[in-house]
């Protein structure tokens, strides 16, 4: 959850990295992923880490190998195999993609090669990272309030070499209200953070009259959704389609969320910080 608004961090990286273990690339590269398939109602049954290009493949291999490193010192992600991490994190993320592209030419605009995207309460990277080694059209916003995992995420970004993101650390209840990111982005995400009459509340703020909000959510969120749709419609927005998207989790499949946005949401959301968490629409 998001906890304090401040853009352009300095972050003490001397101080942190001592702690942290030496980076071993090899870790990585040897390895290959399962080509067990994946599909959708709306796409083809195929490994999406293996439509990518060979140099975006090696950019998604080392992020794993530097997400395994840092997480033997501060927890980012409870899985900690190497095809695991592959299976149930990278291809989940890649799987937001076509759903994100569909709506958005279909709803949108004609073309989504340059979608400016916000990554709400990004955490590890996920799925922000993955998007922006996937797409490197698309100017992506990690959003995320913990100091040591923005440290992560900013030393990942440089590490791997992806000009075409940034890190902000703020809570979402605040990040939404400031000017500076209030309506400013095509599309926002959201991956594992909270349920989505919550995660309405924090990610639609950010999202242009005529953008997206897509929520990647378990295997069978129907009532999570529809217990939603009044949160969803005061932000300003509605539901525009559910995408099954079959993936190595433990039950097998995942669901993409669409929301469209078509009216400006009203000033006193998002509201104050906590109170969305404690007080759902």
């Amino acid at each position: 959850m998001l906890v304090r608004q401040s853009v352009g961090v300095p972050f003490s990286f001397g101080t942190f990295f001592k702690h942290l273990p030496a980076l071993k690339r090899t870790t990585i590269f040897p390895y290959r992923i399962s080509r067990r398939a994946l599909s959708t109602t709306r796409i083809l049954n195929s490994s999406y880490f293996e439509t990518l290009c060979p140099s975006q493949r090696d950019q998604i291999h080392l992020y794993v190998d530097v997400l395994l490193q840092w997480n033997q010192k501060m927890n980012l992600t409870a899985i900690k195999e190497v095809n695991e991490v592959m299976e149930r994190h990278v291809e989940d993320s890649l799987a937001v993609i076509p759903p994100i592209r569909n709506s958005y030419l279909s709803h949108c605009s004609s073309s989504c090669d340059n979608l400016n995207l916000v990554d709400v309460g990004s955490g590890a990277g996920l799925p922000g990272i993955v998007l922006a080694i996937a797409c490197p059209g698309w100017e992506v916003t990690l959003m995320e309030s913990m100091n040591k995992r923005c440290v992560f995420l900013e030393h990942v970004i440089g590490h791997i070499g992806l000009p075409n993101v940034q890190v902000v650390r703020g809570r979402a209840e605040n990040l939404g209200q400031n000017q500076c990111f209030r309506e400013q982005f095509d599309v926002a995400v959201a991956r594992a953070v909270a349920e989505m009459r919550i995660l309405a509340e924090y990610c639609l703020p950010f999202v242009r009259v005529g953008g997206l909000f897509v929520a990647a959510k378990g295997h069978d969120p129907e009532m999570e959704v529809t217990n939603a749709e009044r949160a969803i419609e005061t932000m300003g927005a509605s539901k525009l389609q559910v995408c099954s998207v079959e993936s190595q989790s433990p039950h097998g499949q995942r669901t993409v969320v669409v929301c469209l946005k078509a009216r400006p949401t009203p000033r006193k959301y998002p509201r104050d910080p906590g109170t969305p968490a404690k007080v759902p629409l």
